[in-house]
């Protein structure tokens, strides 16, 4: 198996996290918060999708989906340009309130297929060029996209874990 190939089942597998935690969830439920500095299940998706996005259109050299697509309308939001969640505090993420899971949905599924059009045009010996100098060591493409990868399902897993207490109330 390539490397590549891996990439896009964690990928894949991110997709699957996101789609069993959101589906079927009312927009109340998306929104709620377990405490009042949690965050809820809408901010974790709408997150680890916008830095999804982010971070591979960037190694792409490629428009983000969520400009392309007009995704900050599509799902009604109103924040700052270029808002990926990054450093929000409670107040931040309490603003992001999503109207509908399958909008969400939509918009993490582009981000994914655009994720994936981009892992297929990749060679192996792409996945050690150097993209971010600014560490040490310089992180590589293959570090960057193992990076988003983990991140991502970290979130998805705290999406699941609000979404169970949720349910037990």
């Amino acid at each position: 198996m390539k490397g590549t190939e891996v990439l896009a089942d964690g990928y894949g597998r991110v997709r699957e996290a996101v789609h069993e935690t959101v589906e079927g969830l009312t927009a109340e439920e998306l929104n709620a918060r377990v405490d009042p500095a949690a965050n809820s299940i809408a901010w974790l998706v709408w997150h680890l999708t916008r830095i999804q996005d982010d971070h591979v259109a960037d190694a792409a050299g490629w428009e983000q989906v969520w400009d392309a697509q007009g995704w900050m309308e599509r799902l009604g939001l109103s924040l700052p340009a270029g808002a990926t969640g990054y450093g929000h505090n409670a107040t931040q993420a309490g603003a992001v309130r999503i109207r509908s899971g399958e909008a969400l949905l939509e918009y993490h599924d582009a981000v994914h297929e655009q994720s994936l059009r981009f892992l297929r045009g990749l060679a192996a010996a792409d996945l050690d060029r150097v993209i971010d100098t600014r560490w040490d060591p310089p992180v590589t493409l293959g570090v960057r996209l193992v990076s988003v990868v983990s991140d991502d399902l970290q979130h998805a897993g705290q999406a699941a874990y609000v979404r169970g207490l949720l349910e037990r109330r």
